[in-house]
């Protein structure tokens, strides 16, 4: 059944949660008197290669690209095999495309990880992904829609499978301690394990999340050394590590990450959004030599908001949204704002949908109803929720999916027919 959609439940029994969070990949081995905890991820996924990593998250630094190994690891996809003695991860290259292939993750002799994956198609006419946002705090509300996610990407497996997950930001939250300053921002490992690895253990098992950063994900409103771990524990599509980046499924879609954030890596907070800034001036030009039918931008701060907390961040990126304009973009995905959001299509936006979904973990329930209108926002719920996207040729479908059924709302409180239909001409 699906989670949360056209009115089917996703309630779980008792028995149905445990199972649910036993099957989180962190697979315990015996090393010497104590026991430790290890996951296994997908990191990066195309169409003739996988990238996996392994780690624990029980110090500092013991997951990503930068951590110390924890052994000699032999890593098997299909009939290819790797041996790591170096780092904690590895590619295997050489899979064949759209093609689904087990694996098994084997650490100094032990069995800590292991599951199946399907790469990309080479040439496509019909893609599924899911999209979420604001979600990485550590409780009951962020392991539900986990739960949701994982049942949804099992409901889906077919011809037709979900390929991967983009977020729109703030992926890892601190909580406020003493004088209501941040602490377990996400500059450690130990916070990853109750924030990602856990609530989304068996979808990073098989395909890979590709990120945008957040005002949370650094300095801008945390810590700096959160944008460090960031770029250390997310793959990226080369160049790694990225705070912006583009990637391709097949000939039918190209995906540009964006940073909306002031994150800086050294010294003050600084915006990286500047209409003559670097980032600027690649997205003009990927977007110019992108020849996919869609192109999709996805950040982290919503330009169409009707609240209830965040402005709206069209004048800042008004430079962005030319951009998207001219280059033929119909839909954008963001999120900042803590509640499910989608905007008119009209003159006033562009000709294109801004989708907000940032209620993955976090959630603002307040009543936005007297303020859309305003914003040029036609529907909107205040729920927990990710995105289900299914594109099919030269229709975007696009559903918020919650771990109970929920309606989306027009601004005189009337049900909205969903999904969301985008299309291109």
């Amino acid at each position: 059944m699906a989670p949360g959609i056209a009115g089917i439940t996703a309630e779980m029994t008792p028995s149905e949660m445990t199972r649910a969070f036993s099957c989180l990949l962190f697979l315990t081995i015996s090393c010497g008197v104590q026991a430790q905890s290890f996951v296994t991820y997908v990191g990066e996924l195309g169409t003739d290669h996988v990238t996996l990593a392994w780690g624990t998250t029980a110090a500092d630094n013991t997951i990503g690209r930068s951590s110390k190994s924890h052994g000699s690891a032999v890593v098997r996809v299909g009939t290819v095999e790797n041996t790591v003695t170096d780092q904690n991860w590895t590619t295997i290259s050489g899979l064949q495309p759209d093609t689904e292939y087990e694996y098994e993750v084997r650490l100094n002799g032990r069995k800590i990880g292991g599951s199946t994956i399907r790469t990309w198609a080479a040439q496509a006419e019909k893609l599924r992904f899911f999209v979420i946002g604001d979600y990485g705090i550590g409780d009951e509300a962020q392991v539900r829609i986990g739960q949701a996610m994982a049942k949804e990407f099992d409901r889906l497996q077919g011809d037709n499978p979900v390929r991967f997950v983009i977020t729109t930001g703030d992926n890892i939250y601190g909580q406020f301690g003493f004088g209501l300053r941040f602490t377990r921002t996400g500059d450690k490992d130990t916070e990853w394990g109750r924030k990602f690895f856990g609530p989304y253990g068996p979808v990073l098992a098989r395909i890979p999340f590709y990120p945008s950063l957040g005002n949370h994900d650094g300095n801008e409103t945390e810590s700096r050394a959160d944008l460090a771990q960031y770029l250390d524990n997310f793959f990226f599509p080369s160049p790694q590590p990225a705070r912006y980046y583009r990637f391709s499924y097949g000939n039918l879609a190209d995906f540009f990450a964006l940073d909306s954030t002031t994150n800086a890596e050294t010294g003050p907070t600084r915006p990286a959004f500047l209409d003559n800034g670097d980032q600027t001036k690649w997205l003009a030009l990927n977007l110019s030599e992108s020849r996919a039918p869609w192109k999709v931008p996805y950040f982290h701060h919503p330009p169409f908001n009707a609240g209830p907390r965040h402005p709206a961040a069209k004048e800042d990126l008004l430079h962005w949204l030319r951009l998207f304009e001219k280059g033929d973009v119909k839909v954008v995905f963001n999120g900042h704002e803590h509640n499910y959001q989608h905007s008119f299509l009209n003159g006033a936006t562009g000709g294109i949908r801004y989708v907000i979904s940032g209620s993955g973990g976090e959630l603002r329930e307040a009543d936005v109803t007297s303020q859309m209108r305003r914003a040029e926002i036609e529907a909107w719920a205040p729920v927990n929720e990710f995105l289900s996207v299914e594109i099919e040729g030269k229709e975007m479908r696009v559903m918020p999916v919650g771990a109970q059924p929920f309606d989306v709302l027009d601004r005189d409180r009337r049900k909205v027919s969903m999904p969301l239909r985008v299309k291109i001409p």
